[in-house]
């Protein structure tokens, strides 16, 4: 068969984030926001990584693949992953692909299809609930099932996934600039799954348990993209990496092994990366590390099953990563029903005492299948889908109205990215040659010690940064829990 994967960026989408709904992008209004705005249109986001898997063992099977991103190319089978907000896009392009190609079958997969099937309804095409990887092996039998809606689970031995095939991708043009300095930049995964409980978290939704694949597999795969396809920059998109700490230990010892330094990112919890275990993994790459932080009040995050974690802990983090020379690129979220502009600045200050090298600020956003969803099911106010970008308000506020949400939303990243002490703390990250060659010269002078950061004195040719803009929902889906608590979730 010939087999396009279809996709769309369509409202500047970015599909694998989120646990796999997707974010859009921060659209600004004056000078200083059209300034940010343009930093998020720099980057070149991958493809869902499910795609890259899907090409890989599609072509195995002897079946040709295509990347079709808006076109509707001849095809016998078309494979759709949508994100939320681009939805009512997608359904609109199942039925143009079915008015020009009538004999062609359609099956929609990833989060979007697990937990809104009968967004479908009416529709001719195969909803599937489980990982769209599950197709390599279940194609036949999806096909030949009469039932618009099928199960096909999760994949349950991540060691049987084929390295991702990205040659029929644009990858040449992969990059995520906050993370990284050297491009082009791949996803990947060492685990999947998350014990946490947010309930505001997609990631939880179709499993509440971590599954590993082997350190070595995770290794030979970076290393077949550096040689095939030029790859020099990883973003792992575990949600919780490290939640296996021999795991992670024996993944860093492979990495470390490989024939080229390259650089790579993850997401976590602060109390997993201990000095020792952020010395281990800088060592062999590391250059940026998410956190989600959330909100400085308490009651909040107990009232969202979220543990608080003490502020000294977390700002004690950001510095010793900045001392390392490892960026830390932190998540807060505002537009909790229950705000107030006190309670939306309090926000924004505490981001500022943290102090990480790149803030993301999230407006609260109730997904299909989570928790958060069913609690606040009175107070959603709109369930157009396009508008779930995550940075735009779709509740009923106590206190505020949309319009002041959206106001106040701006106001956090104006203050927090327009300001001295931000540039102090972080220019070497913004502007790592000039650092490098300010560096050098004071070496050669012999003024004083170098604070340079470790990455930067490694890569003294790295690109300029400028402003550095996180995906929205990036960060916000691992709660800081104590190491007592962790250890109590696993034990049970």
């Amino acid at each position: 068969m010939h087999i396009v994967l279809w996709d769309t960026r369509h409202g500047g989408a970015y599909k694998d984030f989120a646990g796999g709904f997707g974010v859009g992008q921060f659209h600004g209004k004056g000078f200083r926001e059209k300034l940010i705005e343009r930093v998020y249109r720099n980057d070149f986001r991958a493809p869902p990584l499910a795609f890259g898997y899907l090409a890989a063992g599609l072509k195995a099977k002897g079946h040709s693949v295509e990347y079709a991103l808006e076109e509707t190319p001849t095809a016998d089978l078309f494979v759709l992953n949508p994100a939320l907000m681009t939805l009512p896009h997608e359904l609109l392009a199942i039925a143009e692909i079915k008015r020009k190609h009538p004999g062609a079958q359609i099956v929609v997969t990833g989060q979007v299809a697990s937990t809104m099937p009968e967004s479908f309804e009416g529709l001719d095409c195969k909803v599937l609930k489980g990982e769209p990887e599950q197709l390599l092996e279940k194609l036949d039998t999806v096909l030949g099932c009469p039932d618009a809606r099928q199960e096909i689970g999760t994949v349950a031995n991540l060691d049987t996934l084929p390295f991702p095939d990205w040659s029929v991708f644009p990858y040449q043009k992969f990059r995520v600039g906050y993370d990284f300095w050297k491009f082009p930049t791949a996803y990947i995964q060492s685990s999947r799954g998350c014990t946490l409980s947010c309930s505001y978290c997609p990631y939880i939704i179709l499993e509440n348990k971590v599954r590993t694949r082997s350190p070595g597999l995770v290794a030979e795969e970076m290393r077949r993209g550096m040689k095939q396809y030029g790859f020099q920059s990883f973003k792992f998109r575990d949600p919780l990496f490290g939640a296996k700490k021999k795991h992670m230990t024996e993944l860093a010892a492979e990495i470390g092994k490989l024939p080229k330094r390259v650089q790579f990112s993850v997401e976590t919890r602060i109390e997993i990366l201990t000095r020792e275990t952020l010395e281990m993994l800088r060592d062999v790459g590391l250059t940026s590390v998410t956190v989600g932080i959330e909100t400085p009040s308490r009651d909040t995050l107990v009232k969202y099953k979220r543990a608080p974690i003490k502020d000294d802990k977390q700002s004690h983090f950001v510095e010793m990563c900045r001392e390392m020379g490892v960026r830390v690129v932190s998540g807060f979220m505002i537009g909790f029903p229950e705000d107030t502009k006190a309670t939306i600045r309090s926000v924004a200050r505490y981001a500022k005492q943290v102090n990480p090298f790149a803030a993301n600020f999230n407006v609260c956003t109730p997904y299909p299948g989570t928790g958060f969803i069913n609690e606040i099911q009175d107070l959603i106010a709109s369930k157009d889908w396009s508008r779930y970008d995550v940075y735009t308000p779709n509740l009923k506020y106590e206190h505020l109205t949309t319009e002041e949400v959206v106001e106040l939303h701006r106001e956090c990243f104006r203050q927090y990215y327009f300001r001295w002490e931000y540039l102090r703390n972080n220019w070497a990250f913004l502007m790592p040659r000039l650092h490098a060659a300010v560096s050098t010269a004071g070496r050669w002078l012999g003024v004083g010690k170098s604070s340079q950061p470790l990455q930067a004195k490694l890569d003294p040719v790295a690109a300029p940064v400028l402003l550095p803009i996180v995906d929205a929902t990036e960060g916000a889906g691992c709660s800081q829990h104590t190491p007592e608590q962790s250890d109590t979730r696993r034990a049970a």
